[in-house]
């Protein structure tokens, strides 16, 4: 039997693509299959929330996930300097240690019969110190970081209503705002880190301010969704091995389960026509594929796989005591967005010891 490639999702108004293979030409042939719509609103932006935006000149212009031109090389090649295999295994011993205090402080919340959520108590912050750490970047207020990330994925992934979307902008501006004074200060005073670096590259504000915009989001916040993805997975179980589990995770659940593209030109996906200007939404996890495609393939391959796979693997492990003893208390509430998907909550409690032969 025959399966079709790509089919038209009237809701959407995309073209899905899920199966593994196709799914690797298309993210492999960037001319065609463009990256322009990488990062727009999946809903479409009123005016209130446009004004708000532009009051603090808040743009996208192409840099790394939607950029297809020659100024996408310098700089991804500038950024992934932060990522490189020896940086990222520098960083496991701080990461070690920020999730087992969160964890060690559950596990004490938990023996004297209380709840925990794991999500917001263990996964949320650690990979926003950890990407600060490794990209230099002091003086920043975590809690705000991790609000500003939240509600830019939901303002370009959502579907926000015309009341939420004027909310959401709101914190979008707050953070882009935040973002060009980094980029001010940079300029008078370059050092080494994130903002140092960029502003070596003879960049425009507007584009130092749009790597950094989805890489302190991307950067962070996806990987604390698969780590809460990872515990939602295992919880209740005995791990053997989380590098594994991790793998599992990625083919299966991981929290970045769809991407978008945009055909250049009249072609083909599979034995499926597609016309010229075809938003396509790629399946990457839970269709059977590879667990690296979960990060992508080719030139917009994510940068921070070595590091998310790092993190997830060392919350496994600092959790491993832990899981096999605790249960949820009612049902997680999701992240459900057109790209990001992982629990919002995890509020679990110690399960009762049942010995054998009980059956209640």
């Amino acid at each position: 039997m025959t399966t079709c490639p790509a089919r038209y999702d009237e809701e959407l108004g995309l073209w899905v693509i899920t199966e593994p293979a196709v799914v690797r030409e298309v993210l492999l042939d960037p001319d065609t299959f463009r990256p322009d719509n990488a990062v727009l609103a999946h809903t479409p932006l009123g005016v209130p929330a446009l004004r708000i935006l532009s009051a603090v000149g808040f743009a996208l212009p192409p840099t790394l996930a939607n950029n297809a031109g020659p100024s996408h090389r310098p700089i991804r090649q500038a950024v992934a300097r932060f990522f490189s295999p020896a940086r990222v295994a520098a960083v496991e011993p701080l990461t070690r240690r920020l999730l087992t205090e969160r964890l060690t402080a559950v596990g004490a919340r938990l023996a004297e019969g209380g709840t925990a959520d794991l999500v917001e108590a263990v996964a949320a912050e650690p990979p926003a110190l950890v990407l600060l750490d490794m990209l230099g970047l002091t003086e920043v207020d975590v809690p705000a970081l991790k609000r500003w990330s939240r509600d830019s994925l939901e303002l370009f992934w959502g579907r926000p209503s015309p009341e939420r979307q004027v909310e959401l902008a709101h914190s979008a501006a707050a953070f882009y705002w935040w973002l060009r004074q980094r980029v001010i200060e940079a300029r008078k005073d370059p050092g080494e880190d994130l903002f140092g670096v960029l502003t070596g590259l003879e960049l425009a504000d507007e584009e130092i301010c749009a790597v950094a915009y989805f890489l302190l989001i991307a950067g962070q916040e996806t990987t604390g969704q698969l780590i809460s993805a990872a515990f939602h997975r295992y919880l209740g179980t005995t791990v053997a091995d989380p590098a594994e589990a991790v793998e599992e995770v990625l083919r299966e659940v991981s929290s970045v389960p769809t991407w978008r593209r945009v055909t250049a030109a009249p072609t083909s996906a599979g034995a499926t026509q597609l016309p010229e200007g075809a938003g396509v939404l790629l399946g990457l996890t839970g269709h059977g594929g590879p667990a690296d495609l979960a990060f992508g393939v080719g030139i917009h391959r994510c940068l921070g796989a070595g590091l998310a796979r790092l993190e997830a693997r060392v919350a496994l492990e600092a959790a491993a005591g832990l899981l096999p003893l605790i249960r949820l208390t009612e049902t997680p509430e999701l992240i459900d967005l057109l790209s990001f998907r992982a629990p919002a909550r995890l509020e679990v409690e110690v399960a009762p010891i049942r010995l054998a032969g009980d059956r209640t």
